[in-house]
């Protein structure tokens, strides 16, 4: 009975650890202006259109904190923006399952909930029933956009503010995105306050036609960037570009275009040298420093 009460305290502990890891916090106070008149709840599910978790619905934005075991943090964070076409959000091959292997390397792992346009019961379906009409999709997300790159920032800012809470140094804070979320890192990283600029950026196969583009901002963060030739939005030449303006500016930038991986590789195993972007990401942070203690 003793052995047995024992492995019982132990399978709880085990999980409470589980739930620690993640602590979801709200980004603003309620009753945000610009949402809090949408009616539909936050919704996350599987969706069999892409295979995989997605939410949907968000109208107040959290971040879910990942962090190291203790006495693993390095002191460096990093906000994930996952991507979803601004009607959902790939939670786990673009959020949560990058987060996890950034914290087993002591990196402090924010995942972003930003705002999404507000969809009935499957908002994947929807945004399916557009993404082939570009018109279409710039129609239903023109008012989106904004909210989520101004979550983006905020984001930024409340890691930054927080730094000492999170055992983290509030000039190793960094942002990277999928896709839509792509989109949300790249104009964070061309637009910013001191507040709220990354200290360095990562841009997965990023739709940049939503940016804003000025020029590379004189402060521009060091930048990652990967993608596909065989992407099937047409982005690969987006991720060209925003390589090729940090480059022309003289900015940190690496670039990884891979023959094949498609759009929305993530960390999804395709059994392909895409499968490794993550790797040479965690390269890149190494290069850079942030994977030692500073």
């Amino acid at each position: 009975m003793k052995i047995r009460l024992i492995g019982i305290l132990v399978v709880i502990g085990i999980l409470a650890s589980a739930a620690s890891a993640q602590k979801p916090v709200r980004l603003y106070p309620a009753d945000l202006p610009g949402s809090q008149n949408w009616k539909n709840p936050e919704k996350q599910y599987f969706s069999p259109i892409w295979n995989t978790e997605v939410v949907t619905n968000v109208s107040q934005p959290t971040l879910t904190v990942f962090a190291p075991d203790t006495g693993t943090a390095n002191g460096t964070a990093v906000v994930i923006c996952p991507g979803g076409a601004f009607f959902a959000l790939s939670i786990n091959s673009e959020g949560n399952d990058v987060a996890k292997w950034l914290a087993a390397r002591g990196v402090t792992a924010f995942v972003l909930r930003y705002r999404l346009v507000p969809t009935g019961e499957d908002g994947v379906k929807e945004v399916m029933t557009r993404i082939t009409d570009r018109q279409k999709m710039e129609e239903a997300t023109a008012a989106i956009i904004p909210l989520a790159i101004s979550d983006g920032r905020a984001a930024v800012s409340y890691v930054r503010t927080h730094a000492s809470e999170y055992g983290i140094s509030p000039n190793r804070v960094g942002l990277m995105g999928f896709s839509a979320g792509g989109t949300v890192t790249a104009a964070v990283a061309f637009s910013h306050t001191a507040e709220s600029k990354p200290d360095f950026v990562a841009s997965i196969y990023a739709y940049m036609g939503a940016v804003k583009e000025t020029e590379v901002p004189k402060d521009a963060a060091p930048m990652f960037v990967a993608a596909a030739s065989d992407d099937q939005l047409g982005l690969a030449p987006d991720s060209v570009s925003v390589y090729s303006k940090w480059l022309a500016a003289r900015k940190p930038v690496e670039l990884h275009m891979y023959s094949k991986g498609g759009h929305g590789f993530g960390m999804r195993k395709q059994n392909l040298p895409s499968d490794r972007w993550i790797e040479r990401f965690g390269e890149w942070l190494q290069l850079q420093g942030f994977l030692t203690k500073p």
